[in-house]
């Protein structure tokens, strides 16, 4: 299915020295830029005391009209999220220097998207949404969100053969 509405963005990755017996770094999403350009994956950014910041990538935020009471959920939290999906890389080899070991698979704007890939073995995280993406996403939301109103439903009555007293297998048995 095509997207109603496409923006690139480059996700930036933090790799920060884990305190752990089993791994030595941990890698999260910290951010991600709406200036996306075809910048190479796994390029320095920036660095400091037990962190460095790389370049992940550059994926779409892609909305879908089907998805906009969603988008609407996302704008009312403060703040408003970009979903970061996160997927080991297993071409990955130990002796590999400067190849990131987690790569962004997913950017999405919809909690409820996010959510369902936080029962795999991704790592996802919420990071702050950039002003342009907030006046974006209002935008489409303006645009595509139709509220449905709440309908309850009407019980049936239930009807059987024998008025509805006693079970039917207790009238077979005779101990009604």
């Amino acid at each position: 299915m095509a997207a109603d509405a496409v923006m690139p963005v480059s996700v930036v990755l933090e790799r920060r020295a884990a305190e752990s017996l089993w791994t030595d770094y941990v890698w999260r999403p910290v951010g991600v830029l709406t200036a996306a350009g075809n910048d190479e994956r796994g390029r320095l950014l920036a660095e400091g005391e037990g962190w460095t910041h790389y370049h992940g990538g550059t994926l779409d935020i892609e909305l879908f009209r089907g998805e906009a009471e969603g988008y609407l959920t996302n704008l009312s939290h403060v703040p408003p999220k970009v979903y970061v999906v996160l997927r080991r890389n297993e071409d990955l080899e130990e002796a590999d220097e400067g190849v990131l070991e987690f790569e962004p698979f997913l950017v999405t704007v919809c909690p409820y998207e996010a959510m369902g890939y936080s029962e795999g073995s991704e790592v996802v995280e919420g990071v702050p949404m950039p002003p342009e993406i907030v006046v974006w996403l209002r935008d489409f939301v303006a645009r595509h969100y139709v509220e449905t109103p709440f309908v309850k439903r009407k019980n049936k009555r239930h009807r059987d053969d024998y008025g509805g007293k006693a079970p039917h297998i207790a009238r077979e048995r005779g101990i009604s």
